[in-house]
C-alpha cells in the first residue's frame, strides 16, 4: 500500500473516531463539579440484575463517557447490579434523569435523581456531590421467555414420553437456547436469551463432582464382592423366610441408598438380587419392586442419597446433619410402613415362594459370594468412613461435599493402584453428569427470561403468604410433577422458587421447611411411576435385559399405593414436626 493511501485511509479512520456531539464533549473542559452516582437494580424482590444498560441525561441531553465516545456506549450494571457513574457538570444542581433496560424487564425512562449531597472535593480538587440509587425493574413476558418456557416444556415431554434419550434431550435443549441467543438474539436483543458466561456459571459443579466422587468410590468397592456378600448375608439372616428375607432386602437397599446416592444402589444390587431370585426359584420383579422403591425412600434421609437432595443441599446451603436431622426420622417411620406394605400387596409371591433345603441353597451361595479382595475392601471402608465424616462436619468446615468425594476418589485410587482410566470408562456415568449439566443450562436460562420468578409468583400467590399452605402446595406439587416427569429436571426448575417463597413467607423465621417439603415431594413422588425418578429407570433397564421386563402400568400398580402412604406421612410429619 503507497503511503498517501495510507495517509488518506488513516485520516478517514480518525474521522471515524473522533468524539461525536455530546453533554461531554461540551461540558469536560468548563466542570467546576462532579457528580458521582451509584447504587443497584434489582427486579422487585430484591434479586440483583447484572449487565443492565443505563443511559444518563444531563438537562435533556445524554452524557457519554469519555471512554465510550467511539461506540456510544452508556452504562451497564456490575454482576451484583450496582453501578458507579461519574458526570463532570458546570451546574452542579443541573437536572440528571437515567433510562435503564435489560432483556425481560420492562424499561424505566427518565428516572429523575432527586437530589446530590455534597461530599467534599476529589484530589483533583474538583468540588464532588454524590446520590445512591436503589431502582428496581419489573419483569415482562418477552420473546426470550416464551421461546426459553417452549424449549423446557419440549425436553420434559421428550423425557417423559421416552422420545429421546434423556440426556441428549437436555443436551438439545440448552444448545437450543445458546444457539438462538447467538444467531437471532445478535439481531434482535429481544431474542437472547443467555450469554456461554452465564450458562457455565449456572452449572451447579458440586453436584457434578459429587456424583462423580461417589461413582469411582462404588466403583472401586465393587472389585471387592462386597454387595454379593450382603446379599449372601442377607439370605442367612433371613433363615429362608422368604417374607423376612424381602423386608432385609428392602431395609438393606435403604441404608445403602442413603450413603452410595439410590441409582448406584441399584446399578449394584439389581444383578445380585436376580441371581438371589432365581436361586429360589421366584420372579425377580418381586424382589426389585420393592427394593427401586426402598432406593428412592432411602436415598431422601441424605444429602448424598438421591440426586434431587444433592441439588437442594448446594442450591439452599444445606449440612448433611440439616438432611439427617429433620428428614431422617420421617424417612425410618415410612421404610417400616413400606415394608409392611410390600409383605401384604406380595403375600401370594412370597408365601409361594418355600425353601426346602436352606442348608443347602445358603452353602452354593457362600461359595458363589465372598470377599474377593479383604484388603482393598478394608481401604474402602476405611476411605468412605472417612468421607462420610467430613459429610457430618462439612458445614462447620465451609467445604463443599464435592471436595470430600473426590477427595475420597482419589485417595483410594492412589492407595489400591487401581486403573483411573479403567474406573473412568466403567463406572462413571458420563451420560448422566452430562444431563446434569445440560439441565442446570437449560433452568438458568429460564431463570435468566424470568419464567422461574412468574412460577414463583404463582405459587406465592396461590398460598396467600401462608406458610401451611406453602408447605403443602410445596409437598403435593412435587409429588404429582415429580411422578410424570424425572425428578431430576423438576428439582432444577423448582429450586429458584423454593428460594424465592423462602424469602418472602411470613413466619418461616429462617426455618427449611420449604426445602425439606420440596425434597421429599420430589423423592418420594419420584416413586409413582416408571420415569418419575433415574433408579426406576436403570432397574426397569437392567430388569429387562436379564429377561424380566417390568411394565409401566405394572410399576404405577405398585409404585402409586407407596407414594401416596408416602406424601400422607411426609405431610404428617412435617405439620407436627417441622412447622411446631
Amino acid at each position: 500500500m503507497s503511503f498517501r493511501g495510507f495517509s488518506a485511509s488513516a485520516l478517514l479512520f480518525l474521522l471515524l473516531l473522533s468524539p461525536l456531539p455530546s453533554y461531554a464533549s461540551d461540558t469536560a473542559q468548563r466542570a467546576t463539579a462532579r457528580l458521582i452516582l451509584g447504587g443497584r437494580v434489582a427486579d422487585v424482590h430484591g434479586k440483583p440484575i447484572g449487565n443492565a444498560h443505563i443511559k444518563i441525561r444531563v438537562n435533556g441531553e445524554e452524557f457519554i463517557a469519555e471512554r465510550a465516545k467511539a461506540t456510544r456506549e452508556g452504562f451497564r450494571s456490575s454482576g451484583d447490579g450496582n453501578f458507579y457513574i461519574e458526570i463532570p457538570v458546570a451546574d452542579p444542581a443541573a437536572a440528571v434523569e437515567m433510562d435503564v433496560a435489560n432483556i425481560g424487564f420492562k424499561a424505566v425512562e427518565r428516572y429523575p435523581v432527586a437530589k446530590f449531597h455534597p461530599a467534599g472535593t476529589g484530589n483533583d480538587g474538583v468540588p464532588q456531590y454524590v446520590a445512591s440509587l436503589k431502582l428496581s425493574l419489573e419483569r415482562k413476558a418477552g420473546a426470550a421467555f416464551y421461546i426459553s418456557a417452549s424449549i423446557l416444556l419440549l425436553v420434559y415431554v421428550a423425557i417423559a414420553l421416552d422420545l429421546l434419550h434423556r440426556t441428549l434431550a437436555a443436551m438439545m435443549g440448552a444448545v437450543a437456547m445458546l444457539f438462538i441467543s447467538y444467531t437471532a438474539g445478535s439481531l434482535y436483543p429481544e431474542y437472547f436469551i443467555i450469554s456461554f458466561a452465564s450458562a457455565v456459571s449456572k452449572v451447579d459443579f458440586n453436584v457434578v463432582f459429587l456424583l462423580l466422587g461417589m461413582m469411582i468410590i462404588v466403583g472401586v468397592m465393587k472389585q471387592t464382592g462386597v454387595f454379593e456378600w450382603l446379599a449372601f448375608k442377607s439370605f442367612h439372616l433371613s433363615g429362608g423366610n422368604v417374607f423376612r428375607l424381602a423386608a432385609i432386602l428392602i431395609v438393606v437397599t435403604a441404608i445403602l441408598s442413603a450413603f452410595l446416592n439410590s441409582v448406584t444402589t441399584m446399578l449394584l444390587l439389581v444383578p445380585v438380587t436376580i441371581g438371589l431370585a432365581v436361586a429360589l426359584k421366584i420372579n425377580p420383579v418381586v424382589f426389585l419392586m420393592p427394593e427401586v422403591l426402598a432406593s428412592n425412600i432411602g436415598g431422601t434421609a441424605t444429602l448424598v442419597g438421591d440426586p434431587p437432595n444433592m441439588m437442594i443441599g448446594s442450591y439452599a446451603g444445606l449440612t448433611w446433619n440439616d438432611f439427617m436431622s429433620n428428614l431422617t426420622p420421617v424417612i425410618a417411620i415410612i421404610l417400616v410402613v413400606h415394608v409392611l406394605m410390600m409383605c401384604y400387596l406380595y403375600r401370594e409371591e412370597y408365601g409361594a415362594a418355600r425353601v426346602t433345603d436352606v442348608e443347602s441353597l445358603e452353602k452354593k451361595l457362600r461359595a458363589e459370594c465372598g470377599i474377593k479382595d479383604r484388603r482393598l475392601l478394608m481401604f474402602c471402608l476405611a476411605i468412605l468412613g472417612g468421607v462420610i465424616f467430613l459429610f457430618f462436619i462439612h458445614g462447620k468446615l465451609g467445604m463443599e461435599p464435592c471436595i470430600a468425594a473426590l477427595g475420597g476418589a482419589v485417595v483410594l485410587l492412589v492407595v489400591s493402584r487401581e486403573n483411573i482410566v479403567t474406573h473412568l470408562e466403567e463406572d462413571v456415568e458420563w451420560p448422566t453428569l452430562v444431563f446434569f449439566i445440560m439441565l442446570f443450562i437449560i433452568i438458568g436460562a429460564c431463570e435468566e427470561t424470568g419464567l422461574i420468578q412468574i412460577a414463583a409468583d404463582m405459587v406465592l400467590t396461590l398460598s396467600q403468604g401462608n406458610l401451611l399452605v406453602g408447605v403443602a402446595l410445596v409437598l403435593l406439587v412435587s409429588a404429582v410433577i415429580s411422578a410424570v416427569v424425572d425428578n431430576i429436571p423438576y428439582t432444577a426448575t423448582l429450586l429458584p422458587v423454593v428460594a424465592y417463597l423462602s424469602q418472602n413467607t411470613p413466619d418461616i423465621h429462617g426455618s427449611g421447611v420449604l426445602w425439606w417439603a420440596l425434597s421429599l415431594g420430589a423423592c418420594l413422588g419420584g416413586n409413582a411411576t416408571l420415569v418419575g425418578a433415574s433408579a426406576n429407570v436403570v432397574t426397569v433397564g437392567l430388569s429387562e435385559k436379564q429377561g424380566y421386563p417390568i411394565s409401566f402400568v405394572y410399576f404405577m400398580k405398585i409404585g402409586i399405593p407407596v407414594t401416596i402412604m408416602s406424601v400422607a406421612v411426609s405431610a404428617i410429619w412435617l405439620y407436627l414436626v417441622e412447622l411446631r
